[in-house]
């Protein structure tokens, strides 16, 4: 009883930013889960790579290229995904980016808009696009990816636009919640802590940040991409069914101190 709500049979799921990282990571929980996965990224090379190592492990994989930040875009590959398949159930926000280490006074227009428009805004395009369909038939699960950032200030980078837009994802996914629970339609997301991804990677050449990042953990780590992906896959399967509104922080309680 219990394990068969976390099955994803004859789900139809969408993960943006899905090429490598947490996203793949995504990808791959939900096709094992059960459903067919439909893979999004900017990045057609390593979106065909993605699929290509799904299909391998016999899973059902499909790409689409997506620009989160075009809001055409997000209803174009809705349209294109419901066009094949009728319906989608689960979509996965997890696009984003950082543009760290800028102090808030010398910040540019440009780098607070980029990380904005993408964490922010893209994930609104999405859940407007695809929220749309599943309000239609009354059932849909939605997953956006916050971050710890939205509850803390990191240290020792200077981050008040990644910070922000995190924040603001958590607030749209209970915004979103409160509008949509009575329609069938859940809205969650996870909070992550420190990734051990190759955006990551260049903390391991300085001592300085990966003390405070490692040391601020009370679990003494980062975490892995693996066990944000099994977060979402219990966000978007039925074994969450009373969920909506929820952050779930998967932050080895880094919040704690």
């Amino acid at each position: 009883m219990y394990l068969d709500k976390f099955k994803l049979d004859k789900k139809i799921a969408v993960v943006t930013g899905a090429a490598r990282g947490i996203g793949f990571a995504t990808a791959e929980a939900l096709a094992e889960a059960g459903a067919l996965v439909v893979l999004t990224d900017m990045n057609a090379e390593l979106l065909d790579k993605a699929a290509a190592d799904l299909a391998a492990k016999g899973y059902r994989a499909e790409t689409e290229l997506l620009d989160v930040t075009d809001s055409s875009a997000a209803q174009r590959v809705n349209d294109a995904v419901v066009a094949r398949h009728g319906r989608v159930d689960v979509l996965v926000n997890n696009a984003g980016i950082a543009i760290s280490n800028h102090p808030a006074e010398t910040m540019s227009d440009e780098v607070w808009n980029k990380v904005i428009d993408v964490n922010l805004n893209g994930v609104f395009w999405a859940c407007r696009a695809f929220g749309k369909g599943m309000l239609a038939r009354g059932a849909g699960s939605i997953v956006n990816v916050g971050s710890m950032s939205g509850f803390i200030v990191n240290r020792p980078q200077e981050q008040a636009n990644y910070n922000a837009s995190k924040a603001g994802v958590h607030h749209l996914t209970r915004s979103l919640a409160a509008e949509w629970g009575a329609r069938g339609v859940r809205v969650n997301a996870v909070a992550p802590t420190y990734i051990d991804t190759e955006m990551n990677t260049y903390v391991y050449q300085n001592k300085e940040m990966f003390d405070k990042w490692v040391g601020g953990t009370p679990m003494n780590r980062l975490g892995r991409m693996d066990e944000v992906a099994s977060v979402i896959l219990f966000l978007s399967s039925d074994a969450s069914s009373l969920m909506t509104g929820s952050i779930v922080l998967a932050d080895g309680g880094y919040v704690c101190w």
